[in-house]
């Protein structure tokens, strides 16, 4: 009987052991995707950003390079300072601590555009998490786009918490599901929800303002002071 019992004690003694191993595991596990890979996308995207304003110092007015990047979103009411935006939502992109403009299912406009649709993706956790505080977002707040030329000044006129992430209407040049029904410069913005899935996605539109011309000290425009 004490043997018995010296063994079942000893399979027990293992099992904590395992479980405690593996909850070090998942926490390890955790601040990987949910920190550090923050960080690591963080010091990516500032060495992008660096390398695209050096290029604007260089490049002949009006000039676009798709490649590197076409600009900087500001968007003081999610306080995730500047993000540099690239060409494409794959996550070869999108995890460098960037925002993509979509190339598919719809073609994004871009801002510079006489009309159509400017959209827009970044993670909401992780790789930079660019988009976490999408929330904040409220009826008349400020969305800025900036380029080497000219800041556009969007307004936040429509959000919609939840959707499948199969509805690309929501990409829609004129987009309907906002509430408009002739074309016009929009922004919007799109990523997962809620906070730490990627079952749903949060969505964002906002309609162009006005542009300000980028002056020689790259003054920002009322919004962003």
């Amino acid at each position: 009987m004490a043997r018995a019992r010296s063994r079942i004690a000893g399979v027990i003694s293992v099992f904590g052991e395992l479980l405690i191993t593996g909850g070090l595991v998942m926490g390890l596990f955790v601040v990987y995707s949910l920190w550090w890979t923050n960080v690591l996308a963080d010091r990516e995207a500032d060495k992008q950003g660096d390398d695209v304003r050096h290029a604007w110092v260089s490049a002949a007015p009006g000039a676009l390079d798709t490649k590197g990047g076409i600009g900087f979103l500001h968007v003081p009411a999610m306080k995730n300072g500047e993000v540099l935006v690239k060409k494409g939502t794959d996550p070869d992109t999108l995890n460098h601590g960037v925002a993509g403009y979509y190339t598919d299912p719809i073609a994004s406009a871009l801002p510079s555009d006489k009309q159509g649709n400017f959209t827009l993706a970044a993670h909401r956790d992780g790789h930079g998490a660019k988009f976490h505080n999408i929330h904040k977002l409220k009826h008349g707040d400020a969305i800025v786009f900036e380029t080497k030329d000219l800041w556009y000044v969007y307004k936040v006129y429509k959000t919609l918490p939840e959707t499948s992430k199969f509805n690309v209407r929501v990409l829609d040049p004129v987009p309907k599901e906002s509430g408009k029904t002739k074309p016009g410069r929009y922004i919007t913005l799109t990523t997962c929800t809620p906070v730490y899935t990627s079952d749903y996605r949060y969505i964002v539109w906002g309609e162009l303002e006005r542009t300000e011309k980028v002056d020689a000290r790259r003054t920002p425009p009322a919004e962003l002071r």
